[in-house]
């Protein structure tokens, strides 16, 4: 018998706020028998098929105000936000907070939050993830995503039995860097607070005897970062027996990194019937793979096109530069547009992350860089005086730009500047993303060289797309074969003016 069994039946060892409306009322809700999710992770659900404590995880009723929506009104009301579902029995979309039916205690966080109105990953993905059933989200970073897991986290936790001394989380939240996961246990703490809910944050860099008094004694969401996790599993500080909720926060980005072998590892040792919600900015055949193992009989909801796009409210502006002409021209677009607002500027290497930051110093301008060679103490430090506002300018490199995850996402962030182009428009994408968030405008400028030439074609394809208007020699190069690296014309023909598109 699982040492689960004897609570299931006793209605006392439930949170207390499972009797709020809407969201499993009675104890009988939890009598249901268990039913397997379905084939996933063939050979665990066969072992542990018999062992498992039955547990509730559908909890979505649905409003009138809801339910009144004729077919042709959510088809509007999906078009007009650029919600695209697929799956069996997709719920329609909510248009409200009350419509959602979240708790009290759930209400409150939000009202104070001061949100208007749920982002469309949130008024399409609420209901699906209340519903119980797996999920693919496929939306931008910025888009509200964190929330549309982490609500529906907290009502699933406070639907189940309470921890037990040695008992694991209940939900757990995978996310690919340490930065990432700080800001999701933010949310975490903001909004799980009213229901008493504990977390804590597994990640690598720092040490581990606080983390390992969080898991000791008892919280029910943990958000971790892969390796770090495994280490802890490993050393039998805790163990994923009861998670019932998985999340896999940017999973793109964690197979980018190289985290397949561990999240596959991790995976492996949660129940089969779990639900799991699957979040990823892009939808690469990859991803594709790894979310057909993982997930049965998900709903998939997209927000936007799957196609690379830039954001709408990011003034996207690009000037032909020659590599030796990018500090001046550098130097002269911050004297334009530094007003306070937070700066990001972009690099390729560490190496100039540094020279650049170094020579902006020297010339009295605020600035600090962030790459993979600072500690963790220095990476912590740089964050906050940028946030702050205390050093509004901060140098960066793509994998330290990654590793910010949703860390950045302040409307301050106004202006990013690519001083390098990046490697892929993939990538070029995700940089310039950095601002216009949550509704805010932000100015994207990029420094294009003859080297990038290869990247104009599909450059102008975003820009386009975008509505934002093409510089002439970009067109140019766009049409014709690559110039030689070091062709001067753009030289001498840009050398003393400003020609952004």
């Amino acid at each position: 018998m699982s040492r689960y069994d004897s609570r299931a039946a006793d209605p006392g060892s439930y949170r207390d706020r499972r009797s709020d409306a809407g969201f499993g009322g009675s104890s009988q809700s939890y009598s249901r028998g268990f039913e397997p999710s379905g084939k996933r992770d063939a050979g665990t659900a066969g072992d542990l098929d018999g062992l498992l404590t039955p547990f509730e995880k559908n909890f979505y009723v649905e409003a009138p105000s809801v339910a009144s929506m004729t077919e042709e009104e959510v088809e509007a009301y999906r078009r007009k936000r650029e919600i695209t579902v697929e799956g069996r029995d997709v719920p329609k979309p909510v248009r409200e907070f009350q419509d959602v039916g979240f708790p009290e205690y759930v209400m409150q966080e939000i009202e104070k939050a001061g949100f208007v109105e749920p982002t469309p990953i949130q008024a399409q993905g609420w209901p699906m993830a209340l519903k119980g059933r797996d999920l693919i989200g496929i939306a931008e970073t910025g888009s509200g995503k964190t929330l549309a897991y982490l609500l529906p986290a907290i009502v699933h936790v406070n639907a189940q039995p309470v921890l037990a001394p040695g008992d694991g989380p209940i939900v757990l939240v995978l996310a690919p860097t340490r930065e990432l996961a700080v800001q999701i246990q933010q949310e975490a703490t903001k909004f799980g607070a009213s229901s008493k809910i504990k977390n804590t944050c597994i990640y690598g860099g720092v040490p581990k005897g606080p983390q390992v008094r969080d898991l000791q004694k008892g919280v029910e969401i943990v958000i971790a970062t892969p390796g770090r996790l495994i280490d802890m599993l490993e050393s039998h500080h805790t163990n994923l027996r009861r998670v019932t909720y998985l999340v896999l926060d940017e999973a793109d980005r964690m197979l980018d990194m190289g985290f397949e072998p561990q999240m596959r590892k991790i995976i492996s040792q949660i129940r089969p019937d779990r639900q799991t919600l699957y979040w990823s900015a892009t939808w690469p055949k990859e991803v594709e793979q790894l979310a057909r193992q993982f997930l049965y009989n998900p709903y998939k909801v997209i927000i936007g096109s799957i196609d690379l796009k830039a954001n709408h409210a990011i003034h996207q502006r690009v000037e032909i530069v020659s590599e030796n002409q990018k500090y001046n021209k550098l130097v002269k677009l911050l004297e334009d547009i530094m007003d306070g607002s937070r700066i990001l500027i972009f690099m390729d290497t560490k190496k100039g992350c540094d020279q650049i930051t170094r020579q902006l110093r020297t010339d009295g301008w605020p600035a600090l860089s962030i790459h993979g060679d600072k500690s963790q103490a220095e990476r912590d430090w740089v964050l906050s005086e940028f946030k702050s506002g205390k050093s509004p300018i901060m140098t960066a490199t793509d994998v330290a730009a990654r590793g910010l995850g949703d860390i950045l996402d302040v409307k301050d962030v106004k202006y990013v500047i690519n001083y390098d182009f990046p490697g892929s428009l993939e990538d070029y994408v995700h940089r310039i993303g950095r601002t216009g968030r949550a509704g805010a405008k932000g100015t994207a400028y990029t420094f294009f060289t003859a080297a990038n030439a290869r990247f104009a074609k599909d450059l102008i394809k975003i820009l386009e797309e975008a509505g934002q208007k093409v510089n002439p020699e970009l067109a140019k190069m766009g049409r014709g074969p690559p110039p030689p690296a070091g062709h001067g014309g753009f030289r001498d023909r840009y050398g003393s003016s400003r020609q952004w598109s």
